[in-house]
């Protein structure tokens, strides 16, 4: 790693250039934080398992037509990927109630949505990644009207992907967040970007409702490596959970 040009470090990753100035190397640590970083831990093997879980559904997602940021895995915990300018809004989509829109809304946590809901917040930990409305997005120019449009709309048809992929293997898509990015070399062209794993996605066994996920480390619930074990064990990535 220390041979390499770092570009930037986050929570979970870390961004390294290469030789074509459009591409990039992106690392997944095992450290992880919760609450934007006000708790700190690590979970045994997560950058591995986040790594191969990312490639899986990216590719997925790719095959359907969704354009992405992802080229390939080239290692146990490093993947290629096209070098872009996040755009500064973090969407949730929601098709049950749980985490922080159960808190605000007083609403029953696993309450089964009636249509699934799209929710904006801010990309700032500096301001704990505020919930903002589409005209936020616009007034501020994060993003144009038309970027909005095929990002919602882009939004919706990863949803029906990923539950119906999850949902083949007995868990449930609760809520996950989505980033998406426009592209170096053109950008003009948006991709989904970052990563979709246990670290971004709420997942519940559809049989016992156990939490397959993150929330098993923010909310101190033991065996958290195992959980995402069995995540890439259900996706045919571990040979055993």
């Amino acid at each position: 790693m220390s041979e390499r040009k770092k570009l930037y470090e986050g929570k979970a990753k870390v961004l390294f250039a290469t030789e074509d100035p459009h591409v990039l190397i992106q690392y997944f640590k095992d450290d992880a934080t919760a609450f934007n970083g006000v708790k700190k831990g690590s979970i045994h093997d997560k950058g591995v398992i986040n790594n191969k879980i990312t490639e899986r559904l990216m590719t997925i997602l790719a095959t359907v037509g969704i354009p992405v940021h992802f080229l390939e895995r080239i290692s146990e915990r490093e993947q290629k990927i096209k070098k872009v300018e996040i755009v500064p809004v973090e969407l949730v989509v929601r098709n049950r109630v749980a985490g922080s829109m159960a808190k605000r809304l007083g609403r029953q946590e696993g309450e089964l949505l009636p249509r699934p809901v799209i929710e904006f917040y801010y990309k700032s930990d500096p301001l704990d990644d505020p919930l903002i409305t589409l005209d936020h997005i616009e007034v501020f120019g994060w993003a144009s009207k038309g970027e909005i449009e095929w990002i919602l709309h882009t939004s919706s048809r990863i949803n029906d992907v990923l539950r119906g992929y999850f949902a083949s293997i007995g868990i449930h898509l609760v809520d996950y967040k989505l980033e998406f990015g426009r592209l170096s070399e053109n950008p003009a062209s948006l991709v989904l970007a970052d990563e979709i794993s246990p670290d971004t996605c709420r997942l519940w066994d559809m049989q016992t409702g156990k939490k397959l996920d993150k929330d098993r480390f923010r909310r101190d619930l033991g065996d958290v490596s195992e959980a995402y074990h069995e995540v890439a064990f259900r996706m045919g990535l571990m040979k055993s959970a």
